[in-house]
């Protein structure tokens, strides 16, 4: 793989994909943080006189309606106050780049192209190859969208010399210690809302840690296999999920461990109970991690909260968890976007190792040491 720290590039055209699918609340951009570290490549690339064209998807595009509340015009907004960029309003449409005297330009959203054909999220090379047709060089910078060969992260190598950009370098160097696993004891915590989303990176995990704790939503299906009753909280229905879980409980039960200490919504009251305490109506919206289930480590790996951390009292677990963590002698990684989320939110985002910028994609680069776009692009990069 070419590293962009290891070639100095003047006076070309790029493509710079980057992840800016940031949290938007209230019509604000709630964390930036995906955007403030894409500016050292931007940077880096503007004082060698290359133009930039930036790429990146926003949300989910299912159908023509999504594109009203999936625009990157509020990344443009914001990227406005840093950069004198113009905005491209359809990404079928760069040919304006040719007549722009601009350095640099944001293209909408990647996604929009997957109405009404899947022509971004099917890695369609047709599309990779028009994209092409504008730049001389490509650079991905787009950790956390690494996961998925789609033609903006993985297609566009195929018709462009091809460098990693300063966060994706970044990024593998500093998450090495969690492939290589030097440090033992090495405990991960997996949290979120879906286990849906989880269970084969749980799978493949639990074979390389030594202690594996589920909180979080994704603790409830754990819960329900185990034959609790977990009243109306949020659970999974997948046959598979579920026989994937039974034998996890059967064949890694030595490794499994939860705390058995929620706070439920019951009848519009919040209540701190056991779950053989739950009632057929309690709905499970935190889970106190004990203290002592963080004893004899020496890494860690934290993806997902253990609650609605955004909203009190449900926050409580997540700020506990975090805080115990931040006081341990122990190599700390935290990973997934509502988990660095949580860390700013309680204040904690200078008391860890490294957080990564990667949701699904730290996940699966630490579960499998490699990612989809990455071997993609290890095998088509034109500049072989």
């Amino acid at each position: 793989m070419n590293y962009l720290s290891n070639k100095k590039i003047k006076n070309k055209r790029i493509i710079l994909r980057c992840d800016f699918n940031v949290p938007v609340n209230d019509g604000n951009i709630s964390d930036d943080s995906k955007i403030t570290k894409s500016f050292k490549t931007i940077n880096y690339l503007l004082e060698n006189n290359n133009t930039i064209i930036l790429m990146s998807h926003f949300g989910r595009i299912k159908k023509e309606e999504d594109k009203k509340s999936n625009s990157l015009k509020i990344v443009y907004e914001y990227l406005k106050k840093y950069y004198d960029l113009e905005f491209i309003n359809n990404p079928l449409e760069l040919e304006i780049i040719n007549n722009s005297t601009k350095k640099i330009f944001l293209v909408e959203n990647t996604r929009y192209t997957d109405i009404p054909l899947k022509r971004e999220s099917a890695n369609d090379l047709e599309l990779a190859y028009y994209w092409s047709k504008f730049a001389d060089i490509f650079v991905i910078d787009a950790f956390a969208s690494l996961h998925r060969a789609h033609a903006s992260t993985a297609g566009l190598s195929k018709y462009l010399p091809t460098y990693l950009g300063f966060l994706v370098e970044e990024e593998i160097k500093n998450l090495q210690p969690l492939i290589t696993i030097e440090n033992r004891p090495f405990l991960v915590i997996m949290g979120g809302a879906k286990v849906d989303d989880k269970i084969k990176i749980i799978e493949s995990i639990i074979n390389r840690c030594d202690k594996l704790i589920i909180t979080g939503g994704i603790l409830n299906t754990f819960l329900k296999v185990k034959g609790y009753n977990i009243g109306g909280s949020l659970v999974s229905s997948d046959e598979e999920v579920l026989t994937c879980i039974k034998n996890l409980l059967i064949n890694e039960d030595d490794k499994i461990f939860f705390s058995n200490n929620f706070i439920v919504r019951r009848n519009e009251k919040n209540l701190n109970i056991k779950i053989e305490e739950m009632e057929d109506n309690d709905i499970i919206l935190d889970n106190i991690v004990e203290s002592s289930l963080l004893d004899n480590l020496n890494m860690v790996f934290l993806n997902g909260t253990c609650g609605k951390y955004e909203e009190e009292p449900f926050g409580e677990g997540t700020k506990k968890l975090l805080k115990d963590l931040s006081n341990k002698d122990a190599s700390i990684y935290v990973g997934g976007g509502d988990t660095v989320s949580a860390v700013k939110k309680f204040h904690y985002q200078d008391k860890f190792t490294y957080i990564s910028s990667g949701g699904g994609a730290t996940l699966e680069y630490v579960a499998y040491n490699k990612l989809k776009a990455l071997e993609y692009i290890k095998d088509n990069d034109a500049s072989k």
